[in-house]
């Protein structure tokens, strides 16, 4: 447990990946492979069910710090997280334990069945035998809260560096329904499978934002110009006859998106396609909204499947006939590309090909980008057209020139403690615009970033003097202070109390030359939706 626990402190305490992978590697290095296992699965959010109530553990946490339960529940106010506040109140041990982290999950799973009694006797005991940050992740593992994830990415790079092994069969390897109850490091990371070189994609080829002037590009003649589409970046997969689809995360999504499973035997196979999953309701490109109530559902009805359908706008071509083929220029791969898509067997699938606008001038891709939103689009992808396709992101070939983002001035009117660094600062906001009576606030996005240090540090201040109630970690404050909220897009949602969703919003501006009746309303967000279709 101490070598987790020191991995978790050691991820949480930095922003920069380079020592988020150094820690991970120094991990797989050291752990038994029966805790590399559960490190991987609870880093990946397969974490075991939680086994007692909170509630309850609160109460056992004051008891056993010998202070009355009201002094602990402002002590949890005040820290704002449930395991570190347990952590500081109940005297910890000065050693460390012996006890693996796989035998503790044992325990925890194993505790679910107990009665309260047996619960409490367990929890008491381990948090007089625990160091501090040991005990920190120990309550993090009973109330569920662990929030500590690692992308894909992340987790694929260590265990490659750790292990030798390339980080494309790892990715493979990591996907599916493995139980971390049953596998063995062996079994899930080490042994070699003949499948896990057919559904190997090609690492992806990424973008630069435009610099400079776009006519310093040169002859417009020269380049690729198609529109951004806001969707989930993938690769589709046909070979030895089976489809395999992976994102641009390095996840593998096959068995999200059935609309594709048709491709072995009316795609040929050694076939790698690049492009973009977009939802497709009512057979029109739908927003990023759309594509959200099929991301990360573990099971597809097939009322989801007729209410959210998903298409491929497709931009490249990177193996034909199992021939790797990336290093032909962008023109005679989107000439193989065009005659795929034209075949009759193809067009019954969901592909569609990623348009390239015949456009004269760069007053015309320009007028082209201003039309974006219209096309559901993020903006312009401007290729040249002799490019080959290249690995990573690399300036000169490829560049995205993105719409503006809308924005909005909007009132703060709930605040949580930030996360790293910015433990001890309120950071995380909450925003709200007036209804259509401009009499009440309506809550529409959170958002963490845009502010200075020191703009966050006077924001905080103001915060904590600005209270008006606590809710566990969440604060409400008066409604004074105004900010200008930038997003990429919006949405009507059923899933959102104000009824509208916004894409990406951040901060932009701490506008302090308003007041709240300046601020914008719900109404004014909805004159920004570009097609009002309910998400």
């Amino acid at each position: 447990m101490k070598l987790f626990a020191n991995l978790i402190r050691d991820l949480d305490s930095t922003n920069k990946t380079t020592a988020k992978v150094a820690a991970l590697v120094d991990y797989f290095n050291k752990a038994p492979d029966a805790d590399k296992v559960w490190a991987i699965a609870i880093l990946s959010h397969r974490r075991p069910p939680r086994p007692v109530n909170t509630t309850i553990v609160r109460s056992w946490a004051a008891e056993s710090a010998n202070i009355p339960l009201w002094l602990f529940e402002e002590s949890y106010h005040i820290v704002g997280d449930l395991a570190e506040t347990i952590a500081l109140v109940v005297p910890s041990s000065q050693n460390s334990c012996d006890k693996s982290l796989s035998h503790f999950i044992k325990e925890i799973i194993e505790l679910k069945s107990l009665d309260d009694k047996e619960k409490k006797t367990y929890l008491v005991k381990n948090w007089k035998a625990l160091a501090y940050y040991e005990s920190f992740v120990f309550n993090k593992l009973i109330t569920g809260s662990l929030r500590i994830g690692i992308s894909q990415k992340l987790m694929t790079r260590s265990l490659s560096i750790s292990t030798g092994l390339e980080e494309d069969v790892l990715a493979y390897r990591l996907m599916g329904n493995w139980d971390p109850g049953t596998t063995t490091f062996h079994n899930l990371i080490i042994e070699q499978r003949k499948s896990d070189y057919v559904s190997k994609p090609y690492p992806f080829y990424l973008a630069y934002g435009l610099e400079g002037k776009i006519d310093e590009l040169g002859n417009v003649t020269d380049w690729n110009i198609e529109h951004k589409w806001d969707g989930i970046r993938a690769q589709i997969i046909v070979r030895n006859q089976e489809v395999f689809i992976w994102s641009r995360g390095e996840e593998l999504v096959t068995d999200k998106y059935p609309e594709f499973h048709g491709m072995p035997g009316n795609i040929p196979d050694g076939t790698v396609l690049d492009g973009e999953i977009l939802a497709f309701p009512n057979g029109v490109i739908g927003s990023f909204n759309d594509l959200q109530t099929r991301i990360g559902r573990k099971n597809i009805s097939k009322n989801l499947l007729k209410k959210s359908p998903v298409i491929l706008k497709v931009y490249d071509l990177l193996e034909w006939e199992g021939i790797d083929i990336r290093n032909l220029s962008l023109l005679k791969r989107r000439e193989q590309l065009e005659l795929l898509l034209k075949n009759p067997n193809v067009g019954k699938l969901p592909l569609y090909l990623s348009e390239n606008k015949l456009l004269n001038s760069w007053e015309e891709v320009a007028k082209e980008r201003s039309k974006s939103r219209e096309h559901r689009s993020e903006g312009l992808m401007l290729k040249r057209k002799d490019s080959p396709y290249r690995v990573g992101r690399k300036k000169g070939d490829w560049w995205k020139w993105k719409v503006d983002p809308l924005s909005i001035d909007a009132v703060l009117t709930y605040a949580m403690r930030g996360h790293g660094r910015r433990t001890n600062l309120f950071t995380d906001y909450t925003f709200a615009l007036w209804d259509k009576d401009r009499s009440e606030l309506v809550t529409f996005a959170k958002a963490y970033s845009g502010l200075t240090d020191a703009e966050f540090r006077k924001v905080d201040s103001w915060i904590k003097k600005n209270t008006l109630e606590r809710f566990g970690p969440v604060r409400s404050v008066t409604p004074k202070l105004v900010f200008e909220i930038a997003f990429e897009g919006v949405a009507l949602s059923k899933r959102h109390k104000s009824g509208i969703a916004t894409r990406f919003p951040r901060i932009l501006k701490w506008r302090q030359d308003k007041k709240i009746e300046e601020a914008n309303s719900l109404e004014d967000l909805k004159m920004m939706i570009p097609f009002l279709d309910s998400v």
